[in-house]
């Protein structure tokens, strides 16, 4: 037996970006997840960490994503990992391991203050 499950909280870095797969709808985006920092037992100072990872999202909640998703959104995400090789504009072959979601939950929105402010 295997399980390949991802479960993270985090922050997302920037408003999703909605593709078209045939009549598919796919919304890319990155979420950072921050540890944070603390003191080690010994007196050694470790610093906060955060790590960025890349999320897909298709179909029902890739719409969701796109009307209700923005940079600063805070989301508890279940998924798995997938890994995929390709190559770039140069024949320089690459690797990206992404999280596709399955399910999704938006734990907050951005406050207010936080975003631009729309003069009229």
């Amino acid at each position: 037996m295997s399980v390949n499950k991802v479960i993270l909280v985090g922050n997302v870095g920037k408003n999703p970006e909605i593709r078209y797969v045939g009549q598919r709808p796919c919304a890319t985006f990155s979420l950072a997840t921050t540890e944070r920092a603390y003191r080690a037992a010994n007196g050694t100072d470790v610093p906060e960490r955060t790590e960025w990872h890349n999320i897909v999202m298709w179909d029902r909640n890739a719409e969701i994503a796109e009307r209700y998703v923005t940079k600063g959104t805070k989301l508890y995400i279940e998924g798995k990992l997938r890994t995929r090789d390709w190559q770039d504009f140069n024949a320089i072959n690459r690797r990206t391991t992404e999280i596709y979601v399955d399910t999704f939950d938006i734990l907050s929105r951005p406050s207010a203050t936080s975003l631009p402010s729309q003069s009229s």
